[in-house]
């Protein structure tokens, strides 16, 4: 998660020093100027550290909350395929492994620690 994270925040960077490594797209319905992609990459990817630091605690709170966080992240980077097709699809594929990881360990911590 934190991976994820510091990946997001180097995107949001990039995005807001109008790097030379993103295709300009038009008529795209979810159209922000590429500095507005890069301030919500950019805070997408502190939270997604901070949350990431927070499940090394082993709190449930922080669980739910890397749920949610991890799944926006999926959400925000397929929004951005349009603009730099590889690493969003790469973070897409890595938020979804985030959210199913920290559900699965839900299921095996609702069991006693079990593994089934």
């Amino acid at each position: 998660m934190i991976f994820g994270g510091a990946m997001a925040l180097f995107e949001g960077i990039a995005a807001i020093a109008e790097d030379d490594l993103f295709l300009a797209t038009r008529h795209y319905v979810f159209e922000f100027s590429l500095t507005g992609w890069g301030w919500v990459h950019l805070i997408l990817g502190i939270v997604l550290i901070v949350a990431g630091c927070a499940v090394l605690t082993g709190a449930l709170w922080a669980r739910f909350f890397g749920v949610s966080v991890a799944g926006l992240g999926a959400f925000a980077n397929f929004l951005w395929v349009p603009y730099y097709p590889l690493w969003a699809l790469a973070l897409v594929a890595i938020n979804i492994f985030i959210v199913w990881a920290l559900c699965t360990g839900m299921h095996r911590e609702a069991e006693g620690g079990r593994v089934a």
